[in-house]
């Protein structure tokens, strides 16, 4: 195992890196997506509820082969290995997600950014497929001595507050379309659709590519978001996912966090399922109090996860790929992200040295 950290676009920086290998991190998973507007702690973009502030942004340079290549370098140069990019960006795909006239279109410009990335020698694209995204969550001092982190706790009526078109997955693609409509609902049978169409058609790629493509769970991991359903809201869920196209390519992104906020969330369980069958990529390392509809993201130590035992069992099916925090909340001092994500380091390093060394 090898402990990473998660760094948004504004963080692809000299200091960033050293941070990182001052922390013990020996890898990167890196986050491209690039959007114009406000951004958080967290790097996602400021939001009031409805309309997202973040315009994704299109024709990005940074997917091109050179620029992967160069991004790979700075980062080797500081002793770190560039182990993953985590999602692709909006304005790319967002017919694929709503299979629009673009479909085909951008299914194919979706296969040159596999191969560039697989050229470059980068293994994994870790990817989200929903359409409202990460939503609901809200600051507040509610992890351990007030420390500031993301809760979810919405009321019916957010839930339930239908998508403008121009948006997907918390970005704006075409502001043009913000105030002329709202998306149309979307069930279960037709993201279930619109993904094996995507993977039936991309993931020959990739095993090409040698990039294994790798699904985060749903977070929040209701049934439904703003009326559009979600894909992997309960842990077995994964599995329909790894049959539904079957590939060496087809891969799992193990967010802790998220399965166990699942109703039906069992951490342990799922890591013996997924790990057992080689299918996890990376994992994000994050601990959380309660479930969906009520939850709190918490200090790696406070949560309902035992993380100890939870390393064991990666341990126990040789598990060989990056943990990272992902997020963390935000410590009360002049560096709230550093120190955050410092201690959830600390912790992970200590603890996997310990799980490394045990019989």
């Amino acid at each position: 195992m090898k402990l990473g950290i998660g760094l948004y676009r504004h963080m692809l920086k000299k200091e960033y890196y050293q941070f990182a290998k001052q922390a013990g991190c020996e890898a990167v998973v890196v986050h491209l997506v690039n959007y114009y507007g406000e951004i958080d702690d967290q790097g996602l973009p400021s939001t009031d509820g409805e309309h997202n502030y973040g315009i994704a942004r299109v024709n990005d340079p940074i997917w091109e082969y050179e620029n992967l290549v160069k991004l790979k370098e700075e980062l080797n140069r500081e002793g770190l290995e560039f182990a993953a990019i985590e999602n692709f960006n909006p304005s790319d795909w967002y017919d694929v997600l709503l299979a629009g006239p673009k479909r085909d279109q951008q299914i194919e410009h979706l296969k040159q950014i596999i191969r560039n990335v697989g050229r470059a020698g980068i293994p994994v694209i870790g990817y989200n497929f929903s359409i409202a995204g990460v939503w609901g969550h809200f600051q507040k001092p509610s992890a351990r001595g007030g420390g500031l982190t993301s809760t979810f706790h919405p009321t019916m009526e957010e839930l339930n507050k239908p998508l403008p078109l121009g948006q997907v997955w918390n970005m704006t693609y075409d502001a043009s379309l913000l105030d002329q409509g709202y998306l149309p609902p979307t069930s279960h049978e037709e993201i279930w659709e619109r993904l094996a169409y995507f993977l039936e058609r991309v993931l020959p790629v990739a095993e090409e590519a040698g990039v294994k493509l790798s699904l985060h769970p749903d977070d929040p991991p209701m049934p439904e978001i703003r009326q559009h359903a979600r894909l992997v809201n309960e842990p077995d869920k994964y599995q329909r996912m790894i049959d539904l196209v079957p590939s060496s390519s087809n891969a799992i992104e193990f967010c802790m966090g998220s399965i166990q906020e699942m109703v039906t969330g069992d951490v342990y369980e799922a890591i013996e399922q997924y790990a057992s069958q080689d299918k996890i990529s990376y994992v994000h390392f994050r601990n959380v109090k309660g479930k969906v509809p009520n939850y709190t993201e918490v200090f790696v130590d406070e949560g309902d996860i035992d993380m100890i035992k939870a390393l064991r069992l990666f341990k126990k099916h040789q598990f060989k790929g990056v943990l990272i925090p992902d997020h963390t909340p935000l410590m009360t001092c002049d560096a709230p992200w550093h120190a955050g994500m410092a201690y959830a380091l600390g912790y992970m390093r200590a603890t996997m040295q310990q799980i490394d060394i045990e019989k």
